[in-house]
């Protein structure tokens, strides 16, 4: 790994690590904070593990940094409390949230959009280097586990809720009295994964020579024989020769 990637990395982790500190002081609800930073722990332990090993382009990376910054936002002022539109009113002079009808906050729906539109590319960066995907595949696969782990985490979110109820469990879910909440905020995610696979696949088809090559032999069927009970059979059949 050159030293101009080594200093850019690093160069996100300070950032990154300045904000969290000055968030981690007086949040709105500490143990929400606690709640929210515990995936963000385990995240960031992964990054820095498999950076020797498997170090991520600068691209994913970038990616993975501007999600962070914007969850320890809502985390230190629970996703549901963001006073984005009293910024926007000092900054502009009127209310975002009026000009444009909403009537409830709206910043968790900005990070599970962002969640997929920023996190579908270092995805799709870790299907293609560990699972050698190509062409469709590199486009499906990416928007495919996005959407799971969107879903698996609206159910982390209300075994949190149902686990720890009260006023903690209200904040993490963020529902707003929303009972679509969380169907929203996965169509939101998917749509976020949608918008940067169709993004990728438009600068490789301005820039990859074997774009429809690479697309159409990804879709090329490699096994002729049938799987399931055929292949147990084979199994079998190759044990016995033994």
């Amino acid at each position: 790994m050159n030293q101009s990637h080594n200093r850019y990395l690093l160069v996100l982790t300070v950032i990154f690590a300045i904000e969290w500190a000055i968030l981690a002081v007086s949040p709105n609800d500490r143990a929400d904070w606690a709640l929210e930073n515990i995936l963000v722990a385990a995240f960031v332990i992964l990054i820095a593990s498999s950076y020797k090993n498997f170090p991520l382009s600068r691209v994913s990376y970038t990616l993975i940094f501007l999600f962070l910054l914007l969850h320890e936002v809502g985390a230190h002022y629970t996703y549901a409390e963001v006073p984005y539109d009293e910024w926007w009113s000092e900054r502009f002079g009127y209310s975002l949230n009026q000009s444009l009808g909403f009537e409830r906050n709206h910043f968790d729906r900005l990070v599970h959009f962002c969640y997929g539109l920023l996190l579908a590319y270092p995805i799709r960066e870790v299907f293609i280097r560990i699972a050698d995907v190509k062409g469709f595949w590199g486009y499906f696969l990416p928007l495919d586990l996005t959407m799971s782990t969107s879903m698996m985490f609206e159910l982390f979110e209300w075994g949190a809720a149902e686990l720890f109820g009260g006023d903690l469990g209200i904040a993490y879910l963020g529902a707003q009295g929303d009972a679509w909440d969380a169907h929203k905020d996965m169509v939101l995610a998917s749509l976020g994964a949608l918008g940067a696979m169709l993004a990728t696949a438009f600068i490789n088809i301005r820039l990859q020579r074997d774009f429809a090559h690479e697309w159409n032999e990804s879709l090329r069927i490699k096994g002729l024989l049938p799987l399931g009970e055929d292949e147990i059979k084979r199994f079998l059949g190759e044990a016995g020769k033994k």
